[in-house]
Parts: structure tokens; sequence; C-alpha cells
């Protein structure tokens, strides 16, 4: 298994982007449910708090915050997407060339950023809130479902 270079800060607070292997794919959002189910199982398991994320048809942005005494976010990534895959089940199919037992779902790295200080979350809050409207899924912000603003939850 590949040992990536993360930075490690018990209790940190970070920014992700995940995506799919398929960048044009709508997964996510076709199949919010299964989504949520996998991200509650994760958190159940490993507990985070996600004060803001979006879910976009192909990738996801979120904050996470870590507990105390906890800095790894990359075993939370690992167990979210295996979930959610294993929920797919007949729709998670592996393309040619894929690895033995991987289903080709998800892209294999994700991207992290510590948050460092106030602003640098006020400006993660904000890339996070307008991405939709970023990526021309909707003309205002209020208008997508998938998201932690407006009261909703994953």
């Amino acid at each position: 298994m590949p040992n990536y270079r993360r930075i490690k800060i018990e209790g940190g607070c970070f920014f992700f982007t995940v995506c799919l292997a398929d960048r044009r794919a709508t997964t996510l959002v076709d199949h919010i449910g299964e989504l949520k189910m996998a991200w509650q199982c994760t958190k159940a398991h490993r507990p985070f708090s996600s004060p803001a994320w979006v879910v976009l048809p192909d990738h996801i942005h979120c904050i996470w915050k870590l507990p105390p005494d906890d800095d790894d976010y990359a075993l939370r990534w690992s167990l979210l997407k295996r979930h959610f895959t294993r929920a797919m089940g007949a729709h998670a199919k592996a393309p040619k060339g894929q690895r033995k037992g991987e289903r080709g779902l998800w892209q294999r790295r994700f991207w992290e950023h510590a948050i460092r200080d106030e602003r640098d979350l006020e400006n993660h809050y904000a890339y996070i809130r307008a991405n939709p409207v970023r990526h021309g899924l909707v003309k205002s912000i209020e208008d997508w479902p998938y998201s932690s603003f407006y009261g909703r939850n994953i």
C-alpha cells in the first residue's frame, strides 16, 4: 500500500476534495442515499464533525474536524469510499485494467488542506458554498440540495 505524505495534526481541521474516477459521472447525486449511509457509518466507527460540505455529481468538497487525539483522516476516507462502493453493489462495475478487488468508482487519491486559521476556514466555507454555481449546476446557491448550507445533513 502506498505511503503518501500527509500532514498529521491531531484534532486538526481539514478541507478535502474527493473525486470519482469517472469525472463525467453523476453517481454521487444519483445515489445520495447510499452516500449518506456511508458517511454516517464512517462517522459511527471513526468520529469526526463536518461543519461544511457539498456533494456534486462527481466529487465532494468538505471540511472535517477530527477528535483531539486523532489525526487519521485517510482511514476515514478509505472507510467512506468502501462503504459507498459496497452499497452501490451492481452499480459499481470495475472497468477494464482495474486492479483485483477495485471497482474503479473512486480516484485512488484525494486532496487535503490543513486549515491554518479563521480566515482560511472562512475562505474554504465560501468555496464550498459557491461550488455548485461555479460548476453551472444551479444559478443560485440556495437551489442546490446536496449541501450543508440551509440545514441539510449528510
